[in-house]
Protein backbone atom coordinates (compact mmCIF):
# COMPACT_ATOMS: atom_id res chain seq x y z
CA UNK A 1 0.00 0.00 0.00
CA UNK A 2 1.27 3.45 -0.91
CA UNK A 3 1.89 5.95 1.84
CA UNK A 4 1.96 9.18 -0.21
CA UNK A 5 -1.67 9.96 0.63
CA UNK A 6 -1.23 9.35 4.37
CA UNK A 7 0.17 12.83 5.06
CA UNK A 8 -2.76 14.75 3.54
CA UNK A 9 -5.19 12.50 5.42
CA UNK A 10 -3.22 13.02 8.66
CA UNK A 11 -3.23 16.78 8.04
CA UNK A 12 -7.02 16.73 7.83
CA UNK A 13 -7.20 14.70 11.06
CA UNK A 14 -4.98 17.36 12.67
CA UNK A 15 -7.38 20.06 11.47
CA UNK A 16 -10.32 18.21 13.03
CA UNK A 17 -8.37 17.82 16.29
CA UNK A 18 -7.59 21.55 16.30
CA UNK A 19 -11.28 22.32 15.80
CA UNK A 20 -12.13 20.12 18.80
CA UNK A 21 -9.65 22.11 20.89
CA UNK A 22 -11.12 25.43 19.67
CA UNK A 23 -14.63 24.23 20.43
CA UNK A 24 -13.58 23.17 23.92
CA UNK A 25 -12.03 26.60 24.56
CA UNK A 26 -15.11 28.36 23.16
CA UNK A 27 -17.42 26.33 25.40
CA UNK A 28 -15.24 26.57 28.54
CA UNK A 29 -16.84 29.77 29.92
CA UNK A 30 -20.36 28.31 29.66
CA UNK A 31 -19.47 24.81 30.87
CA UNK A 32 -16.71 25.32 33.43
CA UNK A 33 -16.88 29.05 34.07
CA UNK A 34 -13.30 29.41 32.83
CA UNK A 35 -12.77 32.62 30.87
CA UNK A 36 -16.14 34.22 31.59
CA UNK A 37 -16.45 37.91 30.92
CA UNK A 38 -16.81 40.22 33.94
CA UNK A 39 -20.58 40.22 33.46
CA UNK A 40 -20.61 36.40 33.57
CA UNK A 41 -21.22 35.94 29.86
CA UNK A 42 -19.32 33.74 27.44
CA UNK A 43 -17.06 35.96 25.29
CA UNK A 44 -17.00 33.22 22.64
CA UNK A 45 -20.78 32.79 22.40
CA UNK A 46 -20.96 34.31 18.91
CA UNK A 47 -18.22 32.13 17.42
CA UNK A 48 -18.98 28.84 19.20
CA UNK A 49 -21.84 27.85 16.84
CA UNK A 50 -19.63 28.53 13.80
CA UNK A 51 -16.83 26.35 15.21
CA UNK A 52 -19.34 23.61 15.96
CA UNK A 53 -20.84 23.80 12.46
CA UNK A 54 -17.41 23.72 10.87
CA UNK A 55 -16.41 20.70 12.93
CA UNK A 56 -19.54 18.92 11.72
CA UNK A 57 -18.56 19.81 8.16
CA UNK A 58 -15.32 17.84 8.64
CA UNK A 59 -17.36 14.63 8.74
CA UNK A 60 -19.50 15.20 5.66
CA UNK A 61 -17.79 15.72 2.27
CA UNK A 62 -14.37 14.66 3.68
CA UNK A 63 -15.68 11.10 4.06
CA UNK A 64 -15.52 10.83 0.26
CA UNK A 65 -11.98 12.28 0.36
CA UNK A 66 -10.85 9.51 2.72
CA UNK A 67 -12.56 6.81 0.68
CA UNK A 68 -10.88 7.97 -2.54
CA UNK A 69 -7.47 8.26 -0.87
CA UNK A 70 -7.70 4.79 0.65
CA UNK A 71 -8.83 3.21 -2.63
CA UNK A 72 -6.02 4.93 -4.55
CA UNK A 73 -3.45 3.92 -1.93
CA UNK A 74 -4.59 0.30 -2.04
CA UNK A 75 -4.33 0.28 -5.84
CA UNK A 76 -0.62 1.05 -5.72
CA UNK A 77 1.42 4.22 -5.95
CA UNK A 78 -0.98 7.10 -6.68
CA UNK A 79 -0.27 9.51 -9.49
CA UNK A 80 1.22 12.89 -8.67
CA UNK A 81 -2.17 14.34 -9.60
CA UNK A 82 -3.82 12.37 -6.78
CA UNK A 83 -1.34 13.61 -4.20
CA UNK A 84 -1.70 17.18 -5.49
CA UNK A 85 -5.50 16.96 -5.38
CA UNK A 86 -5.34 15.60 -1.82
CA UNK A 87 -3.23 18.55 -0.70
CA UNK A 88 -5.50 20.99 -2.53
CA UNK A 89 -8.41 19.47 -0.61
CA UNK A 90 -6.63 19.82 2.75
CA UNK A 91 -5.56 23.39 2.01
CA UNK A 92 -9.11 24.15 0.97
CA UNK A 93 -10.51 22.64 4.17
CA UNK A 94 -8.17 24.81 6.24
CA UNK A 95 -9.24 27.89 4.28
CA UNK A 96 -12.90 26.85 4.55
CA UNK A 97 -12.55 26.57 8.33
CA UNK A 98 -10.96 30.01 8.55
CA UNK A 99 -13.71 31.57 6.43
CA UNK A 100 -16.58 29.81 8.20
CA UNK A 101 -15.30 30.52 11.70
CA UNK A 102 -13.76 33.94 11.13
CA UNK A 103 -16.34 35.56 8.84
CA UNK A 104 -19.98 35.47 7.89
CA UNK A 105 -19.14 35.63 4.17
CA UNK A 106 -21.31 32.86 2.71
CA UNK A 107 -20.28 33.66 -0.88
CA UNK A 108 -16.56 33.25 -0.12
CA UNK A 109 -17.28 30.09 1.86
CA UNK A 110 -19.14 28.69 -1.16
CA UNK A 111 -16.21 29.46 -3.45
CA UNK A 112 -13.78 27.73 -1.09
CA UNK A 113 -16.11 24.76 -0.72
CA UNK A 114 -16.22 24.47 -4.52
CA UNK A 115 -12.42 24.08 -4.50
CA UNK A 116 -12.74 21.21 -1.99
CA UNK A 117 -15.62 19.70 -3.95
CA UNK A 118 -13.68 19.72 -7.23
CA UNK A 119 -10.55 18.26 -5.60
CA UNK A 120 -12.54 15.27 -4.29
CA UNK A 121 -14.31 14.83 -7.62
CA UNK A 122 -10.87 14.81 -9.25
CA UNK A 123 -9.72 12.08 -6.88
CA UNK A 124 -12.79 10.03 -7.76
CA UNK A 125 -12.12 10.51 -11.48
CA UNK A 126 -8.70 8.94 -10.85
CA UNK A 127 -10.28 6.10 -8.84
CA UNK A 128 -12.74 5.33 -11.65
CA UNK A 129 -10.09 5.71 -14.36
CA UNK A 130 -7.87 3.17 -12.59
CA UNK A 131 -10.80 0.80 -12.15
CA UNK A 132 -11.67 1.01 -15.84
CA UNK A 133 -8.27 1.05 -17.49
CA UNK A 134 -5.49 0.65 -14.94
CA UNK A 135 -3.22 3.41 -13.59
CA UNK A 136 -3.57 6.87 -15.14
CA UNK A 137 -0.32 8.46 -16.29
Amino acid sequence: MSQSLILPMAAHVALAALLYVLLTVARAPAIWGIGRAKDGSNPFAAVEPRISANLSNQFEWPVLFYAACIILALQGEPEHAAVALAWVFVGGRILHSAVQIGTRNIRLRGIVFTLNFLAVLGLWVLVVARAVSGPVA
